[in-house]
C-alpha cells in the first residue's frame, strides 16, 4: 500500500482533521502515518510516529520508513523545536525519492514581491519591510494609519495597528481576544517603543484599510483553494469571517465568527454583489498559476480578501498551509470531499510513477 505522511510539529495539532483523513485512507488503498521531523533517524532513515490501524480505528505507535508521500502540516514559531524542525523538513524536501503535496511558500514580503508586478498587482496592499522605527513614523505621519505585520506571522498574531492624532499616537493590537489599546504622548516614546518590537522579529508595514462592516466589525472573505486528484487547480468553498468590534482582526482564533458567502452576497445590492463575486473569481483564476510558477508545487491555499468601505478588493494573505474550519462551518456537506483530497491528490502523486516524480522534483529545485 502507499504510505501517506502527515507531518506536524505536535502529535496533538489537528487532530480530528487530521483522524477523519486517516479513517479514509485504507478506501484509497493508503497507509497512514503521523509523526515529527525531529524523530527522524538519520542514520537508518527510520521515524519513530503512529500508524493509523483500520481495523481498530486507533493510532498505534511504532517505527517506520519514512512515507514516499507526505503532507506537511508544521506551523513554526520561534521556538526552540521549530528550529531543530526546519533545516530537516528542508533536508526531506531535498530527497528525490520523497514527494510532498505542496513546498509551501515564503513569507509575506517575498510573496508581495513576486506578486508586485504581475495582472494581480492591483490587489496588493503597498508592502514595505518596517526595517527602522524612523521608517515607520515617516509613512505613519504621512498616512495617519497603518498596519505592522510579522512577516512570518499566522493566525494573526502580533498584527499592531497605529494611528497619528493631532499630538499621540494611538497603538492597538488583539491578544487572547482582547483588544489592547495605548497611548504614546509624543514621538520619542513610540520610536522608543517601535524599535523594542522589531528588535524582537520582522515587521512589515502597509496602509491601514477600512475592511469593517456597518457595525465597525473588521471581516474578510477566506477562500481554500485545492488540486483534484489531477491536479487541477478548483475552489473548495469560501465563507466569510467577522471579528469583534473595533477591532482589527477577523482571524477565528482571535475569536471571530463565521457567515456563508452565498448569504453575505444576498445582502447586498444585485449590482455590487456581482461585482465582487466577479473580482473575487478573477483573482482565483490567476493566483495559483503565478506562484506556481514563481515558488515551488503546492497542494492547497487559503487566500484573504478584504472588501474596503470604498469598494476597492485586496488580497490580505495566502496561506499554503490553511484550517479549514471557515469552509465546515458553512458548507458542512464538503466535509468528506476536504477529507479526501488530500488522500486522492497524494494516491495521483504517487501512481505518476518514479521518473514523473523525478521530473515533478526537478521543476521544485530550479527555484
Amino acid at each position: 500500500m502507499i504510505g501517506f505522511g502527515i507531518m506536524s510539529l505536535n502529535l496533538e495539532s489537528e487532530v480530528s482533521y487530521i483522524n477523519e483523513i486517516a479513517r479514509l485512507a485504507d478506501s484509497c488503498e493508503m497507509e497512514c502515518f503521523r509523526f515529527l521531523p525531529s524523530l527522524i533517524n538519520p542514520h537508518t532513515l527510520q521515524v519513530r510516529g503512529k500508524q493509523f490501524d483500520p481495523k481498530s480505528q486507533q493510532w498505534i505507535e511504532g517505527e517506520f520508513s519514512i512515507p514516499t508521500i507526505i503532507y506537511d502540516r508544521c506551523f513554526y514559531g520561534d521556538d526552540e523545536h521549530s528550529k531543530i524542525c526546519l533545516p530537516i523538513v528542508s533536508w526531506l524536501k531535498s530527497r528525490n525519492d520523497i514527494t510532498f503535496l505542496g513546498y509551501g511558500l515564503p513569507n509575506k514580503l517575498d510573496l508581495y514581491d513576486s506578486l508586485k508586478n504581475t495582472p494581480l498587482a492591483a490587489y496588493l496592499p503597498p508592502t514595505q519591510l518596517a526595517a527602522d522605527a524612523n521608517i515607520i513614523l515617516k509613512e505613519l505621519n504621512k498616512l495617519k494609519k497603518i498596519i505592522l505585520k510579522p512577516t512570518n506571522g499566522s493566525q494573526g498574531f502580533g498584527i499592531y495597528s497605529l494611528k497619528k492624532n493631532d499630538k499621540t499616537f494611538h497603538v492597538k493590537t488583539e491578544k487572547q481576544k482582547q483588544i489592547i489599546s495605548r497611548i504614546f504622548p509624543n514621538e520619542a516614546k513610540l520610536i522608543q517603543w517601535l524599535q523594542s518590537l522589531i528588535s524582537q522579529r520582522e515587521y512589515l508595514l502597509q496602509p491601514f484599510l477600512e475592511l469593517s462592516n456597518n457595525e465597525y466589525q473588521p471581516f474578510d472573505i477566506r477562500v481554500l483553494l485545492q488540486k483534484n486528484n489531477q491536479g487541477v487547480w478548483g475552489e473548495q468553498g469560501k465563507g466569510i469571517r467577522v471579528g469583534s468590534p473595533g477591532g482589527i482582526l477577523s482571524n477565528l482564533s482571535a475569536g471571530g465568527s463565521v457567515i456563508s458567502f452565498s448569504d453575505w452576497t444576498s445582502s447586498l445590492p444585485p449590482t455590487k454583489g456581482k461585482y465582487i463575486r466577479e473580482e473575487i473569481d478573477y483573482i482565483l483564476s490567476q493566483l495559483p498559476r503565478l506562484l506556481e510558477e514563481e515558488f515551488l508545487p503546492l497542494f492547497e491555499l487559503g487566500v484573504d480578501i478584504g472588501i474596503a468601505k470604498n469598494g476597492s478588493i485586496w488580497i490580505l494573505d495566502i496561506n499554503s498551509k490553511p484550517g479549514r474550519k471557515v469552509i465546515l462551518e458553512t458548507q458542512p456537506q464538503l466535509q468528506e470531499t476536504l477529507f479526501l483530497a488530500p488522500l486522492l491528490y497524494g494516491k495521483q502523486l504517487f501512481l505518476m510513477g518514479q521518473s514523473e516524480r523525478k521530473i515533478f522534483h526537478e521543476k521544485t529545485l530550479s527555484h
